[in-house]
């Protein structure tokens, strides 16, 4: 009986590990790629995006193509040769503090507009430090989205 039990907390806790790696963010790898409406390249082009390192969340894979959504939830498929590990993300706060140090007491180098994408160069466990545009500094991690 209690074999069985412990056997079947396991199957729980890797089934909900399984869950948990099934989305995943990736970032654009370039600055013109497509978006389809089906996971091949025979299907018509949704939309083109244009900014290199976006961040996307995976949601499903097809062969080479990963269903993807983004931060304005548009949806649909762009093939992997065209996503990148890159670490990325933007700022999903209506303002957001660039600290010149990971401390609310540090100096604080920019305002932040939500949707600014930043290039993460390492994260802590509660800041990441950050480079945007002419910028490098520290911003809470509570304040991004993406692929940290």
């Amino acid at each position: 009986m209690v074999k069985t039990l412990v056997l079947f907390i396991l199957f729980i806790f890797l089934v909900n590990n399984l869950h948990a790696e099934t989305e995943y963010y990736l970032t654009l790898r370039s600055s013109k790629v497509n978006l389809r409406q089906g996971p091949s390249l025979n299907h018509p082009i949704k939309l083109v995006y244009n900014k290199k390192f976006l961040p996307v969340l995976v949601l499903d894979k097809s062969y080479n193509f990963r269903k993807i959504i983004d931060h304005e939830n548009n949806s649909g498929w762009i093939h992997i040769s065209q996503l990148s590990k890159k670490k990325a993300a933007l700022n999903n706060k209506d303002k957001s503090i660039l600290f010149n140090k990971s401390s609310e007491y540090s100096k604080r180098l920019a305002v932040v507009e939500k949707g600014r994408l930043f290039l993460i160069q390492k994260c802590k466990t509660d800041w990441c430090k950050v480079k945007t545009g002419k910028f490098k500094g520290w911003v809470r991690r509570e304040n991004l989205i993406g692929r940290l």
